[in-house]
């Protein structure tokens, strides 16, 4: 085998090597592909995020190709990403008038600090925080956002003005508008609707968004829809984008910490997310880390060229495997598809009506509405359907980033609950001599004279309580009691507080004339014990390897 290249001795270009010439045609088909689907996307998006129209392709240039440098992952597809979109939204509402340069600048000082907050990730090791967003969670929220996109959008499909800001408040207005609505702008979103079902319906691999697009500026140049009362997206600039320097002002900084923040944890768990699965299928190596320092040069690159905040994309990531695509080389090819659109097709832009971008971007909030996933969650899961569809109505009628905020705090307090109350059990022969669990109930025994009880999880401050009240239960009733084993499988960690409860447990138990013993404790937990001063009350021939074997020493001692 030969050295390792300059490249991979620096961990850059991971999701590009090693390439191979058959592999060249296939990536860029692929490549071709995702432009020809995400570029009407992008340019839905940068409506999203209240920027211009052009800096959605902007997302897929530079930022894009900085994170085929600096990440990880074979197939993450970087760009415009329609939930991050709608957080930048609702974080600039007062700030400035969208789409003016300080609005623009703005936008850039939001995708530096979450870059930042990416990198500081990497530093500091808190990629785990990806798993605080559990997928009830993301479900409810993407769904919530789908609603505020999809309704945001109905003004400008129906060539109607609101003064609302909100969800519910651009609803009732729209409601109130409807007596003015715009005949040709309705004819122009209808049209563009039917292409794109009529298409998907045909084949997904025809890109319907592209050909609507294309097929609205053509009729909008043809027929001056701008003569009949239909807006249009107006000039737009040609070529690449320039260097924006992003605000720096510590009282913009102050201000939209709170949105890095929530599009940070949004990128952090969906990025995360889709790198893994797509690494798990391929069985590929995937290195999170890396990642984030891609995905923060990726934002911190977007922020000094005009561009907003970036994420991996789910639906271009899907887009490009479905293609053919299997590395970086795909979204290369992409990246060079939108440098053709902004040298030479930025001209007909001018005539796109905003009528059928906003069509375009309503279906995509519609996807984005996860009816079926919501379903699911129902009929296994009451508990967690609540927990969604809290989230969703959060999102919906207090703001997205507010809705960040609760889907955080409702997946550490679902996380907690089931914590809380562990799936704890008693562990007894049966009739073939297998282990097997049952419930604890008061009285039961493993074997006259003694109880093996497993706790379900980690010990700590809030759960320790249940371990004690279920000791109380099986110790107070039933046949007596000479040994009781506190089996730890489950147990990967012991605080402080956990320990004062088991210390109680055990002098409880020797004033009662029962022997404390441990089966499966792993060794840093037994390491805490030490620490903590167990070992020593209950000594160290108390510790078991096996609940088997704790039953035969019992058997031996009686």
């Amino acid at each position: 085998m030969g050295k390792p290249g300059w490249s991979s001795r620096l961990g850059l270009l991971q999701g590009v090597g090693p390439v191979t010439r058959s592999r060249l045609s296939a990536e860029a088909l692929a490549g071709l592909t995702l432009a020809a689907l995400a570029v009407p996307e992008v340019l839905g998006y940068a409506r999203i995020a209240g920027m211009p129209v052009v800096t959605g392709l902007y997302t897929m240039l530079i930022p894009l190709a900085v994170y085929v440098v600096f990440g990880s992952s074979r197939h993450l597809v970087v760009g415009a990403d329609s939930a991050t979109a709608a957080i930048l939204a609702a974080g600039l509402i007062g700030a400035a008038a969208p789409g003016s340069p300080r609005y623009v600048q703005l936008a850039g000082t939001a995708a530096l600090l979450a870059g930042g907050l990416l990198v500081l990730a990497r530093v500091i090791n808190l990629g785990f925080l990806a798993n605080f967003l559990s997928r009830t969670v993301l479900v409810g929220f993407l769904t919530g956002v789908g609603i505020g996109v999809a309704v945001g959008q109905l003004p400008e499909m129906l060539g109607v003005r609101v003064t609302g800001s909100g969800t519910v408040a651009k609803f009732v207005d729209l409601v109130r508008s409807l007596g003015h609505v715009g005949v040709s702008t309705v004819v122009v979103s209808a049209a563009v609707i039917a292409v794109v079902l009529g298409t998907r319906k045909l084949t997904k691999r025809i890109p319907g968004a592209l050909i609507a697009v294309v097929g609205a500026i053509a009729v909008s140049r043809l027929a001056h829809l701008a003569d009949h009362g239909v807006s249009v997206v107006g000039a737009v600039p040609q070529g690449f984008p320039e260097l924006a320097l992003p605000s720096f002002a510590l009282g913009d900084l102050t201000t939209l910490l709170p949105v890095a923040v929530s599009m940070f944890v949004v990128i952090l768990a969906q990025s995360a997310a889709t790198s893994r699965a797509y690494a798990s299928r391929y069985d590929e190596n995937f290195t999170e880390d890396a990642d984030l320092v891609g995905l923060g040069a990726a934002n911190v690159a977007a922020a000094f060229t005009g561009a907003f905040v970036v994420n991996g994309s789910p639906t271009k990531t899907q887009i490009v495997d479905s293609a053919g695509g299997r590395s970086q080389l795909s979204s290369v090819a992409a990246a060079v598809v939108v440098v053709l659109v902004l040298l030479f097709l930025t001209g007909p832009l001018a005539y796109l009506p905003l009528a059928a971008l906003a069509t375009v971007v309503f279906l995509i909030g519609v996807e984005l509405v996860d009816l079926a996933g919501m379903r699911r969650i129902r009929a296994v899961r009451r508990g967690e359907f609540v927990v969604a569809l809290l989230t969703a109505a959060a999102v919906v009628l207090v703001g997205v980033e507010q809705g960040v905020v609760l889907a955080i705090v409702v997946s550490i307090i679902d996380h907690l609950r089931h914590s809380y109350e562990p799936r704890s059990s008693v562990l007894v022969k049966s009739a073939a001599g297998h282990w097997q669990s049952l419930p604890v109930e008061a009285g039961i025994r493993t074997t006259p004279g003694l109880v093996v009880y497993r706790f379900g999880t980690s010990l700590y401050f809030a759960n320790a309580s249940k371990l004690a009240s279920d000791l109380t239960a099986l110790t107070h009733h039933g046949d007596s009691l000479t040994w009781l084993c506190l089996d730890g499988a489950a147990i990967g960690d012991v605080d402080y507080s956990a320990a004062a409860v088991l210390t109680r447990v055990h002098q409880d138990l020797r004033h009662a004339g029962i022997r404390l013993v441990l089966s499966n404790i792993i060794e840093p937990v037994r390491h805490q014990l030490d620490r903590y001063g167990l070992t020593a009350a209950v000594g160290a021939d108390a510790y078991f390897d096996t609940a088997g074997e704790t039953l035969e020493a019992f058997h031996s001692a009686h």
